[in-house]
């Protein structure tokens, strides 16, 4: 997604020393610091930290920064739809308005200008089953604005243009190439 953006991109698979911290912090734009600040004081080169959730009008906000965990400590993606699912049942359409949203931190050394921050949302509506089978997490559940399908029954190209993640990089690639 950032292809002619950067030079080169590397994935933590190519650094499997590298130990990112736990994500405990309360908002997403503390994790993906977090993140990206443990990988440029490890590597010295310029580093993204990604942290994204599932934010849910009728949950006041939530699952939010705790997406991952929503159903407790080490559940899975079942795990967490059931229970998304089970807090809102009951709620018609119109109240089951979501978004997702992801902030990617660049980090480029330390000091004042070194880091900096984009933010991608995609705003829909949390389904009453899941469908489709690509994807992960809550994506057999999100139907995106504008969509018949959810994530999990888009191509991953499609996905990319559309999603909390791929306008996260789209606004990170203008950062770039805006330099």
């Amino acid at each position: 997604m950032l292809d002619g953006a950067v030079s080169r991109v590397e994935s933590l698979a190519d650094h499997p020393d590298i130990r990112l911290p736990e994500e405990g912090a309360a908002s997403y734009r503390e994790n993906a610091l977090a993140k990206a600040r443990a990988v440029w004081r490890a590597l010295r080169v310029p580093a993204i930290g990604d942290d994204s959730g599932l934010e849910v009008d009728a949950l006041a906000g939530g699952p939010g920064v705790r997406s991952a965990r929503f159903a407790g400590p080490g559940a899975g993606d079942t795990a967490n739809n059931e229970r998304l699912l089970r807090e809102l049942h009951g709620l018609p359409p119109e109240r089951r308005a979501a978004r997702f949203r992801c902030v990617l931190a660049l980090v480029e050394g330390d000091g004042e200008g070194a880091e900096r921050i984009v933010e991608g949302v995609c705003g829909g509506t949390i389904l009453d089953s899941p469908r489709g089978d690509q994807g992960f997490g809550y994506d057999p559940l999100f139907l995106p604005e504008g969509e018949t399908r959810t994530f999990a029954e888009i191509p991953h190209e499609a996905k990319n243009r559309v999603s909390h993640r791929g306008r996260a990089v789209q606004a990170l690639r203008r950062l770039l190439e805006g330099r």
